[in-house]
C-alpha cells in the first residue's frame, strides 16, 4: 500500500521517504516498525511528535540506507596468506561503508550457501602449476562439479594473485571467473589478475568492487557515509606496505664444514616494530638485487648509472643503479616481461620466439635465465633507460618461514634460509635474497620486513593434540617454532618430527636444540633420514612407512600432521606416502584413504606449507 499525501499529515518529501523504505521492508520489520512508532507516540506530547515529524526526513533516510544495505560475502582461498590479508582488508573497507560482510576461507563455506549469496567477492592465489590452495579444493570442486547450481541472481568480482614466471599464472582465479559468468552471474567489476607485486592492483581492484556495489543499489537508496575517515592501510603500523627495518644480530651458518650447503640462522630484532607473530606464520623481506649483477646490465646497455629514473607511480625518482638494486626484479624471466620487450626493441628475433607454435621453446629458453640474458642474446640496445625499466616489475618479497616463537623470543624473529647458488647456461648464478642474507647483509645491518599471516598452517588449539611434523632441509624452520611454542605452554601433547637433508655430520640442522626436547619430553619422538650417507638414498617418506603402524594409530588418535618444504618432489612423494600408509594399515581402497586423508585436510588435520 502506498501512502497518499492528500489524506496524511505527511509533506511530499516525507511520504516519499516513507514509501521508499516500506517497500522494502519485511514483514517482521513492519511489525517492529509499528510497536516501536505506537510507543513513542504513547510516550510523547503532541510538541515533541510535531518536532519528531519534522526530522522525519532525516530519521527516515537512516533507516532506509540501513534496510537496503546488501550482505557481500568475500571468499579467500590462500596458501602463504596474501589472499587472506588482502580479504580482511577488503573486508574492514566495505563494513566502513555500510556493508554486511561474511568473510570466510572457502574450506570454510559450505557451498550450498551460494545460492543465497547476492553479492560475491573471491580471493584466490594459485598454487604450484596451475592448483588452488589447500584451503580452496573443496570449494573449487563443487563450483566444478555437477551440484553447482544456477547464479543468475549473483553479483560477483574475482582478484586473482599469482606469479607470472609460472606457465599458469592467476590460472585458479581465472577458473572461478569462468566458472561463475557459466553459471548465471554477473561481474560487479572485471577480474584483476596480480602479478608479485600485488598492492596497487588489488588496491585498485578494491575500488571498482566498491564503486560496482554501490551502483546496483543507486536505485533504492544511497550507502550510508562512514563517520570515519577512509584509511586503506594504517601509517602508524608496520605491514607488508609499510615495512620495518629489523637490525641483523646474529648470521650463524648451520652446516659443518665440508658441506654442499649453506644454511644461515638469522635472528633479527623487532624491538619498537610492535609486530606479532604466531608459530607458522611467515616473514617477508624485500631484498635487493646484487650491485655486481646491475653494474654488468647497466654497463651492457651503455647507461649512465646516475641517471635519474621515476621509481612508482607517484614520480619519485633515484639514481638509475639504485633503481636497479632495490625496485626492479631484473633475476626472472616472464612471458609477459618478453613480449612487453618485444614492443620496445625492434627485433625480428623476438618476435619469433613469441610466435604461435613456438610456446615450448619460450618455456625452455626463460627457464633459468635473467635480464642480462635477454640484453645479450637478442643484442637488445639503443633504448632508454626510463623506456627500459618501465617494463619491469617491482622486485617482490621473499617470504620466509619463522624458526622462532615471540614467547620464546620477545622482540626477536629467526629464519632459516637456504643459499641458493647454481649454474646455468654457462653463468654462475645466486638466489636474491638468500646470498644477501649469506654473503652481503651483515650483523648491524637492517632488512625490510613485515609479517605475512598464515592461518592455514597454526598449532592446534588444545595443546593435548598430538602433532606431527616433516621438514626436510630448511622446511625445518616451522617445526622450531612449533616446539619452541609449546616448551613455553608446558603442552601436554605428543610431537613426532621427520627430518631429512644429506649427511648426519654436516647437515643436522638445529641438532643440539632436537636432542634437548627429546631429552625433556617437548618432542616425543624423532626420526631422520640422510640421503648421502648410504648407498641406496633415504629420504623422510622412507623412516615414514617402516613407521607405518604407529604413525596410522597416531592419525587415529587424533593427530594433526603437518609437512613443510619443497612442493613439487618432497611434498608430493610424502602426500603419497601418506595415501600409501592409510591404505594399508587402515585396510582400505586407495580411493578410501584419499578421502580419509581429504577429510583430515578438511578438518584442519593436514596443512601443508610448501613451495
Amino acid at each position: 500500500m502506498e501512502l497518499q499525501v492528500i489524506n496524511s499529515p505527511f509533506n511530499q518529501e516525507q511520504a516519499q521517504l516513507l514509501n521508499s523504505v516500506l517497500a522494502t521492508l519485511t514483514d517482521s520489520q513492519k511489525v517492529w516498525l509499528s510497536g516501536y512508532l505506537a510507543s513513542s507516540q504513547s510516550n510523547s506530547t503532541l510538541g515533541t511528535l510535531a518536532t519528531d515529524l519534522q526530522e522525519a526526513p532525516q530519521m527516515l533516510s537512516s533507516i532506509t540506507e540501513q534496510v537496503v544495505s546488501k550482505e557481500v560475502t568475500i571468499l579467500f582461498g590462500s596458501q602463504t596468506g596474501n589472499a587472506q590479508g588482502l580479504a580482511e582488508d577488503l573486508s574492514g573497507k566495505l563494513e566502513k561503508h555500510g556493508f554486511q560482510v561474511a568473510l570466510s576461507s572457502m574450506n570454510d563455506f559450505k557451498p550450498n550457501r551460494i545460492k543465497k549469496v547476492q553479492n560475491l567477492l573471491i580471493l584466490a592465489s594459485t598454487h604450484g602449476e596451475g592448483d588452488p590452495p589447500d584451503n580452496a579444493l573443496s570449494f573449487y570442486e563443487f563450483l566444478n562439479g555437477r551440484r553447482a547450481p544456477q547464479l543468475n541472481d549473483l553479483r560477483f568480482s574475482v582478484l586473482s594473485l599469482g606469479d607470472s614466471s609460472y606457465e599458469f599464472f592467476c590460472q585458479t582465479g581465472k577458473d572461478f571467473d569462468r566458472r561463475l559468468e557459466e553459471l548465471g552471474g554477473k561481474r560487479l567489476c572485471p577480474r584483476v589478475d596480480c602479478d608479485l607485486d600485488f598492492d596497487e592492483p588489488a588496491s585498485e581492484w578494491m575500488e571498482s568492487v566498491l564503486s560496482g556495489l554501490k551502483e546496483t543499489q543507486e536505485s533504492e537508496s544511497p550507502l550510508p557515509s562512514s563517520s570515519k575517515t577512509e584509511t586503506s592501510i594504517d601509517q602508524a603500523s608496520y605491514s607488508r606496505t609499510n615495512p620495518f627495518k629489523a637490525e641483523i644480530l646474529e648470521s650463524v651458518n648451520l652446516n659443518g664444514r665440508g658441506s654442499n650447503k649453506e644454511t644461515r640462522h638469522l635472528e633479527l630484532s623487532l624491538e619498537g616494530a610492535n609486530l606479532e607473530y604466531e608459530p607458522g606464520d611467515s616473514l617477508g623481506i624485500y631484498p635487493e638485487n646484487d650491485p655486481a649483477l646491475v653494474d654488468l646490465l647497466i654497463w651492457e646497455m651503455n647507461w649512465n648509472p646516475d641517471e635519474q629514473v621515476a621509481v612508482n607511480k607517484q614520480g619519485d625518482r633515484s639514481p638509475l643503479r639504485d633503481a636497479l638494486i632495490t625496485n626492479y626484479e631484473i633475476t626472472v624471466l616472464t612471458k609477459p616481461l618478453i613480449e612487453k620487450a618485444s614492443q620496445v626493441f625492434s627485433n625480428n628475433d623476438l618476435k619469433g620466439l613469441l610466435a604461435a607454435g613456438n610456446e615450448e621453446e619460450l618455456r625452455r629458453y626463460i627457464e633459468g635465465r635473467d635480464l642480462l640474458d635477454l640484453v645479450r642474446d637478442f643484442a637488445l640496445k639503443e633504448v632508454p633507460a626510463s623506456t627500459f625499466i618501465s617494463i619491469l616489475r617491482k622486485i617482490p618479497p621473499r617470504l620466509y618461514s619463522i624458526a622462532s616463537s615471540l614467547k620464546a623470543n620477545p622482540d626477536e624473529v629467526h629464519l632459516t634460509i637456504g643459499a641458493v647458488r647454481y649454474n646455468a647456461h654457462e653463468r654462475d648464478r645466486t638466489g636474491v635474497c638468500s646470498i644477501q642474507c649469506a654473503e652481503r647483509a651483515l650483523p648491524g645491518d637492517f632488512l625490510p620486513v613485515f609479517i605475512q599471516r598464515n592461518q592455514n598452517f597454526k598449532l592446534p588449539s588444545d595443546q593435548d593434540t598430538p602433532i606431527i611434523m616433516i621438514g626436510p632441509g630448511t622446511g625445518i624452520a616451522p617445526f622450531r617454532s612449533f616446539l619452541q611454542e609449546r616448551e613455553e605452554l608446558e603442552a601436554e601433547g605428543k610431537s613426532w618430527l621427520f627430518f631429512g637433508d644429506q649427511h648426519f655430520v654436516t647437515d643436522f640442522l638445529y641438532q643440539i636444540e632436537w636432542q634437548q626436547w627429546l631429552k625433556n619430553g617437548v618432542l616425543t619422538k624423532m626420526d631422520v633420514a640422510f640421503s648421502r650417507d648410504t648407498e641406496e638414498k633415504v629420504y623422510v617418506q622412507d623412516r615414514m612407512k617402516e613407521n607405518s603402524r604407529e604413525l596410522y594409530q597416531w592419525l587415529e588418535d587424533g593427530a594433526v600432521v603437518y609437512i613443510c618444504g619443497d612442493e613439487k618432489r618432497m611434498a608430493h612423494d610424502v602426500h603419497e606416502t601418506l595415501i600409501t600408509i592409510i591404505e594399508r594399515e587402515g585396510q582400505m581402497s586407495k580411493k578410501q584413504a584419499e578421502a580419509y586423508l581429504t577429510d583430515m585436510q578438511q578438518h584442519k588435520r593436514y596443512q601443508r606449507d610448501v613451495y
